[in-house]
Protein backbone atom coordinates (compact mmCIF):
# COMPACT_ATOMS: atom_id res chain seq x y z
CA UNK A 1 0.00 0.00 0.00
CA UNK A 2 1.56 3.29 -1.10
CA UNK A 3 1.62 6.56 0.75
CA UNK A 4 -1.05 9.19 -0.05
CA UNK A 5 -0.74 12.99 -0.17
CA UNK A 6 -3.55 15.42 0.64
CA UNK A 7 -3.86 17.28 -2.67
CA UNK A 8 -2.52 16.92 -6.19
CA UNK A 9 -2.75 20.43 -7.64
CA UNK A 10 -2.60 20.95 -11.40
CA UNK A 11 -2.38 24.20 -13.33
CA UNK A 12 -2.35 23.26 -16.99
CA UNK A 13 -2.06 26.06 -19.54
CA UNK A 14 -1.62 26.10 -23.31
CA UNK A 15 2.14 26.56 -23.02
CA UNK A 16 3.07 24.73 -19.79
CA UNK A 17 1.73 22.45 -17.08
CA UNK A 18 2.65 22.80 -13.40
CA UNK A 19 1.78 20.24 -10.72
CA UNK A 20 2.30 20.30 -6.95
CA UNK A 21 1.89 17.48 -4.43
CA UNK A 22 0.71 18.95 -1.14
CA UNK A 23 0.26 17.37 2.30
CA UNK A 24 -2.94 18.03 4.27
CA UNK A 25 -1.05 20.53 6.47
CA UNK A 26 -0.06 22.62 3.42
CA UNK A 27 3.52 21.33 3.13
CA UNK A 28 4.62 21.14 -0.52
CA UNK A 29 6.10 17.65 -0.98
CA UNK A 30 7.12 18.04 -4.65
CA UNK A 31 6.52 20.04 -7.82
CA UNK A 32 7.02 19.26 -11.50
CA UNK A 33 6.56 20.92 -14.87
CA UNK A 34 5.61 19.56 -18.30
CA UNK A 35 4.57 20.90 -21.69
CA UNK A 36 1.32 22.60 -22.68
CA UNK A 37 -2.12 21.05 -22.13
CA UNK A 38 -4.05 21.28 -25.41
CA UNK A 39 -6.88 18.74 -25.69
CA UNK A 40 -8.50 20.53 -28.70
CA UNK A 41 -5.24 20.20 -30.67
CA UNK A 42 -4.02 16.73 -29.66
CA UNK A 43 -7.04 14.98 -28.11
CA UNK A 44 -7.87 14.35 -24.44
CA UNK A 45 -5.79 11.16 -24.11
CA UNK A 46 -2.59 12.71 -25.46
CA UNK A 47 -3.14 15.82 -23.31
CA UNK A 48 -3.58 13.58 -20.24
CA UNK A 49 -0.35 11.73 -21.12
CA UNK A 50 1.56 15.05 -20.94
CA UNK A 51 -0.01 15.64 -17.54
CA UNK A 52 0.74 12.06 -16.42
CA UNK A 53 4.43 12.56 -17.12
CA UNK A 54 4.59 15.53 -14.69
CA UNK A 55 2.39 13.80 -12.10
CA UNK A 56 4.57 10.67 -12.20
CA UNK A 57 7.72 12.68 -11.55
CA UNK A 58 6.08 14.67 -8.73
CA UNK A 59 4.62 11.56 -7.03
CA UNK A 60 8.03 9.83 -7.18
CA UNK A 61 9.82 12.88 -5.74
CA UNK A 62 7.18 13.18 -2.99
CA UNK A 63 7.34 9.47 -2.15
CA UNK A 64 3.60 8.97 -2.66
CA UNK A 65 1.47 6.95 -5.07
CA UNK A 66 -1.79 8.90 -4.89
CA UNK A 67 -3.59 11.89 -3.34
CA UNK A 68 -6.92 12.27 -1.56
CA UNK A 69 -8.06 14.98 -3.97
CA UNK A 70 -7.09 16.33 -7.40
CA UNK A 71 -7.64 20.07 -7.87
CA UNK A 72 -7.11 20.72 -11.57
CA UNK A 73 -7.34 24.16 -13.16
CA UNK A 74 -7.14 23.52 -16.89
CA UNK A 75 -6.91 25.62 -20.03
CA UNK A 76 -9.57 24.76 -22.60
CA UNK A 77 -12.04 23.77 -19.85
CA UNK A 78 -14.28 26.61 -20.97
CA UNK A 79 -17.72 24.99 -20.66
CA UNK A 80 -19.19 22.82 -17.87
CA UNK A 81 -19.46 19.92 -20.35
CA UNK A 82 -15.70 20.21 -21.04
CA UNK A 83 -14.95 20.30 -17.30
CA UNK A 84 -17.05 17.14 -16.84
CA UNK A 85 -15.25 15.33 -19.69
CA UNK A 86 -11.83 16.27 -18.33
CA UNK A 87 -12.86 15.24 -14.79
CA UNK A 88 -13.88 11.82 -16.17
CA UNK A 89 -10.47 11.49 -17.87
CA UNK A 90 -8.69 12.44 -14.61
CA UNK A 91 -10.76 9.92 -12.60
CA UNK A 92 -9.68 7.22 -15.06
CA UNK A 93 -6.02 7.85 -14.15
CA UNK A 94 -6.79 6.84 -10.52
CA UNK A 95 -4.51 9.47 -9.01
CA UNK A 96 -7.02 10.34 -6.27
CA UNK A 97 -10.36 9.58 -4.65
CA UNK A 98 -12.02 12.85 -5.64
CA UNK A 99 -11.47 15.21 -8.58
CA UNK A 100 -12.49 18.80 -9.20
CA UNK A 101 -11.83 20.44 -12.57
CA UNK A 102 -12.11 24.19 -13.12
CA UNK A 103 -11.12 26.60 -15.84
CA UNK A 104 -7.53 27.80 -15.33
CA UNK A 105 -8.72 31.37 -14.69
CA UNK A 106 -9.95 30.18 -11.27
CA UNK A 107 -6.33 29.35 -10.33
CA UNK A 108 -5.25 32.95 -10.91
CA UNK A 109 -8.25 34.22 -8.91
CA UNK A 110 -7.64 31.90 -5.93
CA UNK A 111 -3.88 32.61 -5.93
CA UNK A 112 -4.58 36.30 -5.39
CA UNK A 113 -7.13 36.16 -2.55
CA UNK A 114 -7.03 35.03 1.08
CA UNK A 115 -10.46 33.38 0.85
CA UNK A 116 -12.32 32.02 -2.21
CA UNK A 117 -14.07 35.34 -2.87
CA UNK A 118 -13.46 37.81 -5.66
CA UNK A 119 -13.30 38.29 -9.41
CA UNK A 120 -10.37 37.72 -11.78
CA UNK A 121 -9.90 39.02 -15.31
CA UNK A 122 -7.15 37.31 -17.26
CA UNK A 123 -5.80 38.80 -20.45
CA UNK A 124 -3.17 36.62 -22.11
CA UNK A 125 -3.58 35.28 -25.63
CA UNK A 126 -7.33 35.58 -25.05
CA UNK A 127 -9.48 37.23 -22.40
CA UNK A 128 -11.53 35.60 -19.65
CA UNK A 129 -13.21 36.48 -16.37
CA UNK A 130 -14.45 34.40 -13.44
CA UNK A 131 -15.79 35.16 -9.99
CA UNK A 132 -16.43 33.10 -6.88
CA UNK A 133 -17.96 33.30 -3.41
CA UNK A 134 -17.13 31.12 -0.39
CA UNK A 135 -20.62 29.55 -0.62
CA UNK A 136 -19.61 27.94 -3.93
CA UNK A 137 -21.43 30.33 -6.27
CA UNK A 138 -19.43 31.26 -9.35
CA UNK A 139 -19.76 33.63 -12.30
CA UNK A 140 -18.10 32.90 -15.60
CA UNK A 141 -18.22 33.45 -19.35
CA UNK A 142 -17.73 30.88 -22.15
CA UNK A 143 -14.64 32.85 -23.29
CA UNK A 144 -14.42 31.21 -26.72
CA UNK A 145 -13.53 34.34 -28.69
CA UNK A 146 -15.80 36.43 -30.88
CA UNK A 147 -18.55 33.77 -31.03
CA UNK A 148 -19.03 34.19 -27.26
CA UNK A 149 -18.88 38.00 -27.39
CA UNK A 150 -15.24 38.44 -26.36
CA UNK A 151 -12.96 41.24 -27.46
CA UNK A 152 -9.35 41.68 -26.37
CA UNK A 153 -6.55 39.38 -25.39
CA UNK A 154 -3.10 39.62 -26.96
CA UNK A 155 -4.25 37.87 -30.13
CA UNK A 156 -7.26 40.16 -30.63
CA UNK A 157 -5.21 43.30 -29.89
CA UNK A 158 -2.61 42.37 -32.49
CA UNK A 159 -5.34 41.78 -35.06
CA UNK A 160 -6.97 45.13 -34.24
CA UNK A 161 -3.62 46.93 -34.56
CA UNK A 162 -3.01 45.29 -37.96
CA UNK A 163 -6.51 46.29 -39.15
CA UNK A 164 -6.02 49.96 -38.30
CA UNK A 165 -2.46 50.04 -39.69
CA UNK A 166 -3.54 48.47 -43.01
CA UNK A 167 -6.34 51.02 -43.43
CA UNK A 168 -4.02 53.90 -42.53
CA UNK A 169 -1.57 52.88 -45.25
CA UNK A 170 -4.11 52.59 -48.09
CA UNK A 171 -6.23 55.59 -47.08
CA UNK A 172 -9.37 53.84 -45.80
CA UNK A 173 -8.62 54.78 -42.19
CA UNK A 174 -7.15 57.45 -39.94
CA UNK A 175 -3.38 57.94 -39.93
CA UNK A 176 -1.53 56.07 -37.18
CA UNK A 177 2.10 55.42 -36.22
CA UNK A 178 1.16 51.71 -36.12
CA UNK A 179 1.45 51.79 -39.92
CA UNK A 180 5.25 52.03 -39.60
CA UNK A 181 5.78 50.41 -36.19
CA UNK A 182 4.16 47.04 -36.96
CA UNK A 183 6.14 46.22 -40.14
CA UNK A 184 9.31 47.67 -38.56
CA UNK A 185 9.05 45.04 -35.80
CA UNK A 186 9.66 42.39 -38.48
CA UNK A 187 12.22 44.55 -40.32
CA UNK A 188 9.77 45.18 -43.18
CA UNK A 189 9.26 48.55 -44.93
CA UNK A 190 5.47 48.75 -45.32
CA UNK A 191 2.17 47.31 -44.11
CA UNK A 192 1.68 45.82 -47.58
CA UNK A 193 4.92 43.85 -47.13
CA UNK A 194 3.79 42.69 -43.67
CA UNK A 195 0.33 41.68 -44.91
CA UNK A 196 1.94 39.64 -47.69
CA UNK A 197 4.44 37.99 -45.31
CA UNK A 198 1.66 37.04 -42.85
CA UNK A 199 -0.67 35.79 -45.59
CA UNK A 200 2.02 33.64 -47.25
CA UNK A 201 3.23 32.53 -43.78
CA UNK A 202 6.77 33.73 -44.36
CA UNK A 203 6.18 35.02 -40.82
CA UNK A 204 4.81 32.19 -38.67
CA UNK A 205 1.17 32.87 -37.72
CA UNK A 206 1.83 32.51 -33.98
CA UNK A 207 4.34 35.40 -34.14
CA UNK A 208 1.44 37.86 -34.53
CA UNK A 209 1.18 38.16 -30.76
CA UNK A 210 4.60 39.90 -30.79
CA UNK A 211 2.76 42.95 -32.14
CA UNK A 212 0.81 43.47 -28.89
CA UNK A 213 3.77 45.08 -27.03
CA UNK A 214 4.37 47.23 -30.14
CA UNK A 215 0.77 48.45 -29.84
CA UNK A 216 1.32 49.46 -26.18
CA UNK A 217 4.60 51.23 -26.98
CA UNK A 218 2.90 53.15 -29.80
CA UNK A 219 0.02 54.08 -27.48
CA UNK A 220 2.48 55.28 -24.82
CA UNK A 221 4.05 57.60 -27.39
CA UNK A 222 0.66 59.32 -27.78
CA UNK A 223 -0.70 57.82 -31.01
CA UNK A 224 -4.51 58.41 -30.92
CA UNK A 225 -5.47 55.20 -32.77
CA UNK A 226 -3.27 52.99 -30.57
CA UNK A 227 -4.53 54.78 -27.45
CA UNK A 228 -8.14 54.17 -28.52
CA UNK A 229 -7.47 50.41 -28.79
CA UNK A 230 -5.89 50.34 -25.31
CA UNK A 231 -8.80 52.38 -23.91
CA UNK A 232 -11.24 49.88 -25.40
CA UNK A 233 -9.41 47.01 -23.68
CA UNK A 234 -9.61 48.82 -20.32
CA UNK A 235 -13.35 49.22 -20.89
CA UNK A 236 -13.70 45.53 -21.79
CA UNK A 237 -11.81 44.36 -18.67
CA UNK A 238 -13.98 46.54 -16.43
CA UNK A 239 -17.20 45.49 -18.19
CA UNK A 240 -16.43 41.80 -17.58
CA UNK A 241 -15.44 42.43 -13.95
CA UNK A 242 -18.53 44.54 -13.24
CA UNK A 243 -20.90 41.99 -14.75
CA UNK A 244 -19.28 39.17 -12.71
CA UNK A 245 -19.47 41.28 -9.52
CA UNK A 246 -23.14 42.05 -10.08
CA UNK A 247 -24.00 38.42 -10.87
CA UNK A 248 -22.46 37.43 -7.52
CA UNK A 249 -24.10 40.32 -5.61
CA UNK A 250 -20.65 41.69 -4.76
CA UNK A 251 -20.96 45.20 -6.25
CA UNK A 252 -21.93 46.69 -2.89
CA UNK A 253 -19.14 45.16 -0.80
CA UNK A 254 -15.35 45.48 -0.85
CA UNK A 255 -14.21 42.79 -3.29
CA UNK A 256 -10.82 42.02 -4.81
CA UNK A 257 -10.62 42.25 -8.61
CA UNK A 258 -7.51 40.36 -9.69
CA UNK A 259 -5.80 41.18 -12.99
CA UNK A 260 -3.65 38.43 -14.50
CA UNK A 261 -2.20 37.02 -17.71
CA UNK A 262 0.71 38.30 -19.78
CA UNK A 263 -0.92 41.50 -21.09
CA UNK A 264 -2.09 42.71 -17.65
CA UNK A 265 0.95 41.43 -15.73
CA UNK A 266 3.14 43.66 -17.96
CA UNK A 267 1.24 46.60 -16.38
CA UNK A 268 1.04 48.96 -19.39
CA UNK A 269 0.41 52.30 -17.62
CA UNK A 270 -2.43 53.54 -19.84
CA UNK A 271 -4.24 50.21 -19.52
CA UNK A 272 -3.85 49.84 -15.75
CA UNK A 273 -4.73 53.51 -15.10
CA UNK A 274 -7.77 53.18 -17.36
CA UNK A 275 -8.97 50.06 -15.50
CA UNK A 276 -8.58 51.81 -12.13
CA UNK A 277 -10.50 54.90 -13.31
CA UNK A 278 -13.37 52.94 -14.86
CA UNK A 279 -13.70 50.61 -11.85
CA UNK A 280 -13.77 53.64 -9.55
CA UNK A 281 -16.86 54.92 -11.37
CA UNK A 282 -18.67 51.63 -12.11
CA UNK A 283 -17.71 49.44 -9.15
CA UNK A 284 -16.33 51.79 -6.47
CA UNK A 285 -15.97 49.03 -3.84
CA UNK A 286 -13.82 46.86 -6.11
CA UNK A 287 -10.14 46.62 -5.13
CA UNK A 288 -8.02 45.97 -8.25
CA UNK A 289 -4.67 44.20 -7.95
CA UNK A 290 -2.27 42.66 -10.48
CA UNK A 291 -1.54 39.00 -9.61
CA UNK A 292 1.91 37.62 -10.30
CA UNK A 293 1.70 34.55 -8.00
CA UNK A 294 2.13 31.15 -9.62
CA UNK A 295 -1.31 29.86 -10.72
CA UNK A 296 -0.52 26.37 -9.34
CA UNK A 297 -0.70 28.03 -5.89
CA UNK A 298 -4.33 28.86 -6.69
CA UNK A 299 -5.07 25.28 -7.78
CA UNK A 300 -3.49 23.99 -4.55
CA UNK A 301 -5.45 26.47 -2.38
CA UNK A 302 -8.69 25.36 -4.07
CA UNK A 303 -7.65 21.79 -3.23
CA UNK A 304 -7.08 22.66 0.44
CA UNK A 305 -10.50 24.42 0.43
CA UNK A 306 -12.07 21.20 -0.87
CA UNK A 307 -10.49 18.93 1.76
CA UNK A 308 -11.39 21.34 4.56
CA UNK A 309 -7.78 22.12 5.52
CA UNK A 310 -7.24 24.63 8.36
CA UNK A 311 -6.12 28.23 7.79
CA UNK A 312 -2.60 27.30 8.93
CA UNK A 313 -2.31 24.91 5.95
CA UNK A 314 -3.31 27.68 3.54
CA UNK A 315 -0.73 30.00 5.11
CA UNK A 316 2.06 27.39 4.95
CA UNK A 317 1.29 26.71 1.29
CA UNK A 318 1.25 30.40 0.40
CA UNK A 319 4.57 31.00 2.19
CA UNK A 320 6.20 28.25 0.11
CA UNK A 321 5.11 29.76 -3.22
CA UNK A 322 5.68 33.38 -2.27
CA UNK A 323 9.11 32.95 -0.66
Amino acid sequence: MGMTAGVLAVDAGNSKTDVAVVAADGTVLATARAGGFRPPAVGVDAAMDTLAEAVGRAFTAAGVTAADHVSACLANADLPVEEANLATALHARAWSTTVEVRNDTFAILRAGVTEPRGVAVVCGAGINCVGMRPDGRTARFPALGRISGDWGGGWGLAEEALWHAARAEDGRGAPTALMRALPAHFALPTMYALIEALHLERIAPDRRHELTPVLFTTAASGDPVARAIVARLADEVVTMATVALSRLDLLEEETPVLLGGGVLAARPPQLIDGIHELLASRAPKAAPKVVTASPVLGAALLGLDAVGAPASAHERLRRYFES
